[in-house]
C-alpha cells in the first residue's frame, strides 16, 4: 500500500500552551468544494475553534475557512458550522471524555491526508495561569543548558 502523506495546512499553535492535551484524535470533515479549494491554498484559521457533540454528531464552531476567490456563488460562510465524521464508538468516547469536569474538545491542526481534508482534535484540559509559567521556565532553562552545551563543545 502506498505511504500516507501528511501535508499539514494549519496549526492551532495556542491550543498547546492553554491546554494540557490528554489525548488526540483523528476525523474527517464535511466541507463544500469552494471549501476544500480556499484549505488546500492555506487559508484556514483555527484561533478561537473549539469542537463540541450536539445531538450525537460532533461539530466543530469558529473555523475560519476564508471564501475561494473564483468561487463565487458556490462560497459557504466562514464561520459556519461543520460536522466531523466519527464512527459511532468514537463519538461515545469523546462524550464520556467530555462530560468530565474542565475537558473540552480542541482542534489542533488541519492536514491532508491521501487527498482528503483530516481534522486532529485533542482532548484537553485548560491550564491555569501558574501552569504555563510553569511550562515557560521549563523551556527557557532547557534552552539555556543546550546553550551552555554548544558553548562547551565548540
Amino acid at each position: 500500500m502506498a505511504k500516507e502523506e501528511k501535508r499539514v495546512v494549519a496549526q492551532n499553535r495556542k491550543a498547546r500552551h492553554d491546554y494540557f492535551i490528554e489525548q488526540t484524535i483523528e476525523a474527517g470533515i464535511v466541507l463544500s468544494g469552494t471549501e476544500v479549494k480556499s484549505i488546500r491554498a492555506g487559508k484556514v484559521s483555527l484561533k478561537d475553534s473549539y469542537a463540541n457533540v450536539k445531538n450525537g454528531e460532533v461539530f466543530i464552531y469558529g473555523m475560519h475557512i476564508s471564501p475561494y476567490e473564483q468561487g463565487n456563488i458556490f462560497n459557504k460562510d466562514p464561520l459556519r458550522d461543520r460536522k466531523l465524521l466519527l464512527h459511532r464508538a468514537e463519538i461515545n468516547k469523546l462524550i464520556g471524555y467530555i462530560q468530565q469536569k474542565g475537558m473540552t474538545l480542541v482542534p489542533l491542526e488541519v492536514y491532508f491526508k491521501n487527498g482528503k481534508v483530516k481534522i486532529e482534535l485533542g482532548i484537553a484540559k485548560g491550564k491555569k495561569l501558574y501552569d504555563k509559567r510553569e511550562d515557560i521556565a521549563k523551556r527557557d532553562a532547557l534552552r539555556e543548558i543546550d546553550r551552555r552545551l554548544k558553548e562547551n563543545f565548540r
